[in-house]
């Protein structure tokens, strides 16, 4: 029994490596993931982030200072992507980033924290620690805690409040 076991399990290997090698598998970002590959990404995704983000200490995201802070992060770097309330996500990602204002994420605060300092592999999320001290991405957290539940009305007051709106006159043509 255990010998056919052993053989079984090196049989599935031998296939996936037959099937790794055989370039069958679309790689190209036009295509999206089979429903097995997006599974198997998305559970992996989900236990790392809850384990590496075990640990952390979690910040007073509830301070308003920090989440007008944080507003002004995320217009700047992450609204192109992920969209803000009103305006949907980047369309030329595979897979495509998740509308961070229209939903919740289902990770909790420390986890998206996590995900912020170190980004995600194979997607276009990028690892903000490097450029980023914890403050500025608790910052980040702290909005993206409230996004969902903000108006498109909210949104352009917090972009207005902080200055990075641009009135259609005033900003150069020419850069």
């Amino acid at each position: 029994m255990i010998r056919l076991i052993l053989i079984l399990i090196i049989l599935i290997i031998a296939a996936f490596l037959v099937y790794i090698y055989s370039g069958i598998y679309n790689i190209g970002a036009t295509t999206p993931h089979s429903e097995v590959v997006t599974w198997i990404f998305n559970t992996t995704k989900k236990y790392s982030v809850r384990k590496h983000a075990e640990d952390i200490q979690q910040a007073d995201i509830y301070d308003e200072k920090l989440v007008e802070a944080g507003f002004e992060h995320y217009d700047d770097m992450c609204s192109g992507c992920h969209g803000s309330p009103g305006e949907k996500p980047a369309k030329i990602f595979n897979p495509p980033p998740p509308a961070l204002a229209e939903s919740r994420t289902g990770f909790n605060p420390s986890e998206l924290f996590w995900i912020v300092k170190n980004g995600i592999k194979m997607t276009g999320m990028p690892e903000f620690g490097s450029l980023h001290s914890d403050e500025d991405i608790w910052a980040i957290t702290a909005f993206l805690v409230k996004l969902p539940d903000m108006t498109p009305k909210q949104y352009a007051a917090m972009k207005e409040k902080s200055g990075t709106g641009h009135d259609e006159h005033s900003h150069d043509h020419d850069e």
